[in-house]
């Protein structure tokens, strides 16, 4: 088999990439796009303001891959169901999404409205430049309690919206994501400065634009969904019962646990990864924030590619095709580490521009500048990373999903972090470059577990 056939696709191969994966990278790079302006208005508040958000942002990044981590283990079995069209299938895995998505609001809702101010508090360290830990403080606990009120509506669109892109309907989403999005933006321009006659509420403008946009975008995908039942008959009847199968439910209990926890702990690790870099002042925070912001609109490329993985491979194991699976995940991975290479060299043009763009002092934009060519150099490896990760949780790998994923960050990346911040006097630029070169070692760890195959199951012929 020469290098063409085995990691380049014909015509028919590239459409159904595409058709599944445009809509996921359109709606992600113009949500990532809109953040990018977000944090750019919220900025111009100041450096205090933009980091207290920050902050709070990381903190929901835990609850949002909650949501994920929980919803992604019912979601192997509804891509697998629809591709064996079993339409009872979809319909219980819905139900038990929204099962895991209501705990998640009520355990994170509970922990955030008692402890938010001691959880900002972890990242606030004094530094060189000098920045007000207390307006930081303040600027965070105005902004989380208004968020708090987005949780739900968050967790009834994530119950849709991924049941849908796993039934094979993108589209919805990313229009509903649009519409959300230019709902955020003008909201943000009117609230956080003061426009049209309303008052300036700074970051609880920010935070009341960001809810109604969630509202908006939940009420979008719910009402489209019960409208065309035909297209999606799985709606029909789905709050008739909250019934599902106990061999299902253990099923996914089995299958989906290391996925939540994976999604938990590894959000968790991240975190702490950002409140150890934070050790070395506020200004790390600010210029991480900048540096992320910018990235994820980067990302894109291989955060959607990772999305199709899940949803092309699912559905070929659920239909049987097993060794179709494995000669398109190939291809699939090759395209993904191909997109973000390009993604990677744009990103480095771009890294010297944008943190000009924000209001904040010097050391902070040059800072953030560091960070993203760092990011942009690991790209492509993050791609084969990433995709490794989708492959081995479509086929139910859950368990090894778990070791290569947070068990990494946790055994690896938070104790090197930890230990350099705390013990040595290293530039924090440094400390974080080598952190992101333990990402060459998870790469070679994901080909080996690719190559073993063990990945290739069809789980709902038995259920």
């Amino acid at each position: 088999m020469t290098f063409r056939e085995k990691y380049v696709g014909d015509k028919a191969f590239y459409h159904r990439l595409l058709g599944v994966m445009l809509p996921v990278l359109v709606q992600n790079v113009i949500t990532n796009f809109v953040s990018l302006l977000d944090n750019i208005m919220v900025g111009q508040v100041g450096t205090e303001a933009m980091s207290g958000v920050a902050i709070v942002n990381q903190l929901l990044f835990v609850f949002n891959l909650c949501i994920f981590g929980g919803h992604s283990g019912a979601g192997i079995f509804t891509a697998q169901f629809f591709g064996r069209g079993d339409r009872d299938g979809v319909r219980h895995t819905m139900r038990i999404k929204y099962y895991i998505g209501l705990a998640a609001v009520a355990i994170f809702g509970g922990v955030f409205l008692l402890g938010g101010a001691e959880l900002i508090s972890l990242f606030l360290h004094e530094g060189e430049a000098g920045l007000d830990l207390a307006a930081t403080l303040n600027h965070g606990r105005a902004y989380l309690s208004v968020m708090l009120w987005g949780l739900l509506p968050f967790t009834v669109m994530q119950v849709y919206g991924s049941t849908l892109r796993e039934c094979g309907e993108t589209m919805l989403p990313m229009k509903a994501g649009i519409a959300a999005i230019g709902v955020n933006l003008v909201l943000n321009y009117i609230l956080i400065f003061g426009k049209l006659g309303a008052p300036a509420l700074g970051v609880v403008g920010a935070a009341v634009a960001t809810v109604i946009a969630r509202l908006v975008e939940c009420g979008i995908v719910v009402l489209w969904a019960h409208r065309h039942t035909r297209q999606h008959p799985y709606i029909t009847g789905l709050y008739r019962s909250w019934k599902v199968p106990g061999r299902l439910l253990g099923q996914v209990a089995v299958k989906g646990t290391p996925l939540l926890c994976n999604e938990v702990l590894w959000s968790m690790g991240m975190t702490t990864l950002n409140q150890t870099y934070s050790l070395r002042g506020l200004e790390v925070v600010s210029a991480m924030n900048i540096s992320s912001t910018v990235s994820n609109l980067f990302f894109c490329a291989f955060f959607a590619t990772g999305t199709t993985i899940a949803i092309l491979i699912g559905q070929r194991l659920g239909a049987g095709e097993l060794q179709e699976a494995v000669e398109e995940d190939r291809k699939l991975l090759a395209f993904a580490v191909f997109l973000s290479a390009l993604a990677g060299g744009f990103m480095a043009l771009f890294a010297p521009l944008i943190p000009d763009l924000y209001n904040t002092e010097p050391a902070v934009r040059s800072l953030a500048t560091s960070f993203l060519l760092v990011n942009a150099a690991f790209m492509p490896l993050n791609a084969f990373t990433n995709g490794s990760y989708f492959t081995l949780r479509s086929g139910g790998k859950t368990g090894i999903t778990f070791l290569f994923d947070s068990g990494f960050i946790w055994a690896l990346n938070v104790p090197l972090a930890m230990g350099l911040i705390r013990l040595t006097t290293l530039p924090v630029l440094t400390v974080f470059l080598l952190v992101n070169c333990l990402e060459m070692v998870k790469a070679v760890l994901g080909g080996i577990l690719l190559r073993r195959r063990t990945w290739v199951n069809n789980l709902v012929d038995a259920i």
